[in-house]
């Protein structure tokens, strides 16, 4: 073998040295991304937005010091939220727009798809995923780090119970285990509550992180919280949380406070942890709600959308306009509200431009855009157009086009079109002791945020309403189209479809477009064979399993078969072909 002189040898050495510390250094000075979802929270249910019942101290803290995203939209349910923040698509162009994944059910987001972690690996990043998927695990590549984490600790499946962390699909399934470390179940973390367990990763893989990376970090934590548990035991968070909420007359609010001051208390940790590791300054962190909060109905928890109009499930801005916020060092104009449009499709390329990862992201002018600019520049125009969904099998549209929005049919036969979760204001808390909670929380010290800015900005992100919500009585959507200037009327009191026929047909071709080219939903019926009771009481990638049994089962029956061909061959052909002989004497 040929080798180098062991000078230039040793100069080659040093170039790729010299060449790989650059790369590092290149890959270090990204900043971190840290991703917080929160799961079914309602836009009501933090008090940023102006209500003071449920106080969340932390997430407000890190809204004020950052931008509150006013105008944070999502479509109206948990699996095509997910899906469009890792592709960066809309939902109907990749076949994710109907309903959930059922935990049964054999299908998830298409291999074709590449995903946020993908883009951030190849860029040298460390991806890790805390808590949530429910993007498919009916085969082992469906799940998180098959599609670009390099970890995931948490579940697979839709909901678990906080507690035991098992998951019962319905009365005809039994209940099963669905929590991983990777690709192994967690035994060991059964009677910890799932908030402070999904924390306490999060927690620990910073801290890990600062100690044993030079490469920068990219982590998404996808809480439980506040979704509910199983049917049987919906509402749950430990006891003394929930004494800390007497103030709330309504049992089902008190235990829906502690459980999201649970999940505030971990907004808290992380950004304390990014702090103690050095890391906080070079950190982008976004919070936002998957959905509307389901005010009733199943998987109810109680949560307000208020004054906003109609929940989850439904086409109303109750479900698709969602609390969200922004907040890091490297983002001008921070400390105010955002009202600019944003689509939590639009989180890939935007999170990607922050940074500098260059890749392509074009798609249709509802996929995800590029808005880091116009979160820096407050007068930059950036989305104008947002598709809530087209779903056909309720058979609804929900389509908004420079603040114009238009609403064709509704869901689950109209039951959540209406306002719901108006609070009583004397179960909140008074601004003096809402000001001493913000103020001593973790993130409020660490942003040192100041009362007079507070109280300017809690007014801008809090929504009125010009209508009385329940006057409106010309909205009909399962008749004919209902047509809102949400921009004036962000509560939907106001048809006015019968003033502006023009819109209302312009808007509906738009619609129309986008429904010829949406790609057929992906939905499967549910398979009998995922049932947990064949699998340990786990839930798991059970096409694989059954894959591997078949593999197993054909050469045994093989087997099975040759050993029964040969001993026929020998009780019946052999006496036949070779019948014996008498000696003869």
């Amino acid at each position: 073998m040929w080798k180098l002189p062991v000078p230039l040898g040793l100069l080659f050495v040093a170039v790729l040295s010299v060449f790989g510390e650059k790369s590092t250094d290149r890959s270090s000075n990204r900043p971190n991304i840290v991703v917080i979802i929160a799961d079914d929270l309602g836009w009501n249910d933090v008090s940023f937005h102006g209500s003071l019942q449920i106080p969340t101290p932390n997430i407000d803290a890190l809204a004020y010091s950052g931008i509150i995203l006013n105008r944070h939209y999502a479509p109206p349910l948990c699996t095509p939220s997910r899906a469009s923040l890792m592709t960066g698509k809309h939902p109907i162009n990749i076949g994710m727009q109907h309903h959930v994944i059922e935990v049964d059910e054999p299908w998830g987001l298409g291999l074709d798809q590449k995903l946020m972690p993908e883009y951030f690996r190849e860029a040298g990043y460390r991806t890790r995923l805390v808590g949530k998927w429910h993007l498919g695990f009916f085969r082992k590549a469906y799940t998180p780090t098959m599609r670009g984490f390099d970890s995931h600790y948490g579940y697979i499946g839709p909901y678990i119970d906080y507690w035991d962390h098992s998951l019962q699909m319905s009365n005809t399934s039994t209940r099963g285990l669905d929590m991983r470390r990777n690709l192994q179940v967690d035994y060991s973390a059964r009677g910890t509550y799932a908030t402070d367990l999904f924390t306490r990763e999060a927690v620990r893989l910073i801290h890990d992180h600062n100690q044993t990376s030079a490469n920068p970090l990219f982590l998404v934590v996808t809480h439980l919280a506040p979704h509910t548990g199983n049917e049987d035991d919906p509402m749950q968070a430990p006891e003394e949380d929930v004494e800390l909420f007497s103030f709330i007359k309504d049992p089902k609010r008190r235990v829906l406070a502690a459980m999201i001051s649970k999940l505030d208390d971990g907004v808290g940790q992380i950004v304390q942890a990014l702090k103690k590791s050095g890391m906080l300054n070079n950190t982008v962190v976004l919070f936002y709600a998957d959905n509307g909060a389901p005010t009733i109905g199943k998987h109810s928890n109680g949560g307000s959308n208020f004054p906003l109009k109609g929940q989850k499930y439904s086409p109303w801005e109750g479900a698709v306009r969602t609390a969200a916020a922004i907040w890091s060092p490297l983002l001008n104009n921070t400390g105010r509200v955002s009202n600019q449009w944003i689509h939590v499709s639009d989180w890939l390329p935007t999170l990607a431009r922050a940074a500098g990862i260059e890749a392509n992201f074009s798609g249709s002018e509802i996929d995800g855009q590029d808005q880091w600019e116009a979160l820096n520049n407050p007068n930059l125009t950036g989305r104008t157009t947002v598709m809530h969904n087209i779903d056909q099998f309720q058979h609804y549209s929900s389509y908004t086009k420079n603040g114009w929005k238009l609403v064709n049919g509704t869901s689950w036969e109209g039951a959540f079109d209406d306002w719901m979760g108006s609070l009583d204001e004397e179960d909140e808390l008074s601004e003096e002791e809402y000001s001493v909670r913000l103020i001593s929380s973790v993130v409020g010290r660490l942003t040192k945020v100041d009362l007079d800015d507070v109280a300017r900005i809690r007014r801008d992100a809090t929504v009125h309403c010009p209508y009385i919500p329940g006057g409106t009585i010309d909205c009909e959507p399962q008749k004919s189209p209902c047509l809102f200037n949400i921009l004036e009327d962000p509560c939907e009191t106001n048809n006015i479809a019968n003033q502006r026929p023009d819109l209302l047909k312009q808007l509906g071709q738009d619609v129309e477009r986008y429904r010829l080219s949406a790609t057929e939903p992906r939905n499967q019926p549910a398979d009998p064979y995922s049932d947990p009771r064949y699998y340990n009481r786990t839930w798991t990638w059970w096409q694989d399993e059954l894959d591997e049994a078949r593999d197993i089962k054909f050469p045994l029956a093989i087997f099975i078969v040759s050993i029964t061909f040969i001993a026929i061959m020998l009780i019946v052909v052999k006496p036949i072909l070779c019948p014996s002989t008498k000696r003869k004497f």
